[in-house]
C-alpha cells in the first residue's frame, strides 16, 4: 500500500503556502510512490512537520529550520522509494 506523507503547519505563522509547495513538488516527484500529500492546519504555533504514517520525516522545531526542497525529497525518498533516482535533486 502506498504512503500518505502529511505535512502540519501553522496557519498563524502563515506557513500554508510553503506547505502547499512542499505538497507540489512531493506530488510532482513521487507520483508512483505515494496515495497522496495531506495539508494538516496545526493549533500549536511554529509548527512544520513532515510525516509519513506515524514516522517524522522532517520536524521544523527539532532541526530549529525549515528543510530545503531538494533535502526533503531525499528524506521521503529514503522512507518511502530508497532506490529511486531523484536526478539533479540527489545527493553527488
Amino acid at each position: 500500500m502506498k504512503p500518505i506523507i502529511s505535512i502540519e503547519y501553522c496557519p498563524k505563522c502563515g506557513w500554508l503556502l510553503r506547505a502547499a509547495y512542499m505538497a507540489q513538488e512531493l506530488l510532482t516527484t513521487f507520483t508512483d510512490e505515494i496515495k497522496g500529500v495531506t495539508l494538516i492546519p496545526s493549533e500549536i504555533g511554529g509548527t512544520f512537520v513532515v510525516t509519513s504514517g506515524e514516522r517524522i520525516i522532517f520536524d521544523r522545531k527539532t532541526a530549529k529550520r525549515f528543510p530545503e526542497i531538494k533535502e526533503l525529497k531525499q528524506l521521503v525518498r529514503d522512507e518511502v522509494s530508497p532506490e529511486k533516482d531523484l536526478g539533479h535533486s540527489d545527493r553527488k
